[in-house]
């Protein structure tokens, strides 16, 4: 199995790093517009494998996508970072590009790969990336859930003492102020979480993991990327070894949930063919009004992507 990671700053790096690591294909491409850059991080990853004992070959290239030929996942983590005195628009369109040119490249070569975004603004870029392909959605799809709700997890495992592994959570929506959180559906080794934390203390944590990458870019001056990294990497590898893995995913809802035309968070089964199944859940009221919010903040970022056109 190969695949490729595009953009090989920090984000791409851990991702291909974790993909080595984890063994999930035999063949792991970086590709970046810096020159030299993907192929010394390629370099650094496979002069590991010695230590860490893995056989997972990293290969790096500058600008050219014929090395990515044939993958069978692309994950596409290319795009700047918002500047000083840049709007939200300017980003948008300056991503969009990116990631248009990107995706052109990508099925250029591997016209069957299948395509996870991590590109910023998410669901936004998600967009871009399957308008450009042409592919169905279950083949071109967001990696944002999977670091929501392992931030969720993480600071609940700090708040209850005890390990992450047993915690399960699930959260829906855009990638992050409107994301909806669902204590109720959020388990402690099978046991619900309201029954282990008081309603404040859990309150207080959703807020935490609403701005989880804004605390994290105060504290460092950049963006987040081991947790992104990783995640984007465990979504790779439910695909590359059909795991079918249920896991929150940034798709182009068709109906779901009464959404039509909008890229949103929802649960999905991850394997080989992609997004094997989205999974609609039972959402009460409340849930509902927080979805809707949810869904018109990401489609007013979507017009403005589709006003650029």
């Amino acid at each position: 199995m190969k695949v490729t990671v595009v953009g090989a700053g920090n984000v791409g790096a851990t991702c291909a790093d974790v993909l080595a690591y984890r063994e999930v294909a035999s063949e792991i491409v970086l590709v970046d517009i810096k020159e030299g850059l993907a192929e010394g991080k390629a370099l650094d990853i496979w002069q590991k494998a010695p230590i860490d004992l893995y056989d997972s070959r990293t290969i790096g290239a500058t600008n050219d996508y014929s090395k990515s030929a044939n993958s069978d996942v692309v994950v596409i983590t290319s795009g700047l970072p918002r500047k000083p005195g840049m709007s939200r628009d300017d980003l948008i369109g300056t991503n969009a590009g990116i990631v248009k040119s990107v995706t052109e490249n990508v099925i250029k070569y591997s016209p069957e790969a299948i395509i996870i975004v991590v590109s910023n603004p998410l669901d936004v870029m998600t967009y871009q990336a399957h308008l450009t392909s042409k592919l169905p959605r279950t083949k071109v799809f967001g990696m944002a859930g999977i670091l929501d709700t392992a931030r969720y997890r993480a600071f609940l495992a700090e708040a209850l003492n005890i390990s992450p592994k047993d915690i399960q959570a699930m959260l829906l929506g855009g990638h992050g102020d409107t994301m909806v959180p669902l204590p109720r559906y959020t388990t402690v080794a099978g046991i619900p979480v309201t029954e282990l934390i008081d309603k404040d203390k859990l309150n207080a944590i959703l807020e935490r993991t609403k701005v989880g990458g804004g605390e994290l870019v105060k504290l460092m001056g950049t963006s987040a990327w081991y947790a992104p990294g990783s995640a984007a990497a465990q979504m790779v590898e439910a695909i590359v070894k059909d795991q079918r893995r249920v896991f929150p995913v940034c798709i182009r809802l068709d109906g779901e949930y009464g959404i039509k035309d909008c890229y949103l968070g929802v649960p999905v089964v991850l394997g080989k063919n992609g997004i094997e199944k989205v999974i609609e859940l039972d959402l009460n009221p409340e849930e509902r009004i927080l979805l809707e919010s949810s869904r018109k903040a990401v489609r007013e970022v979507m017009d403005v992507l589709e006003n650029l056109a």
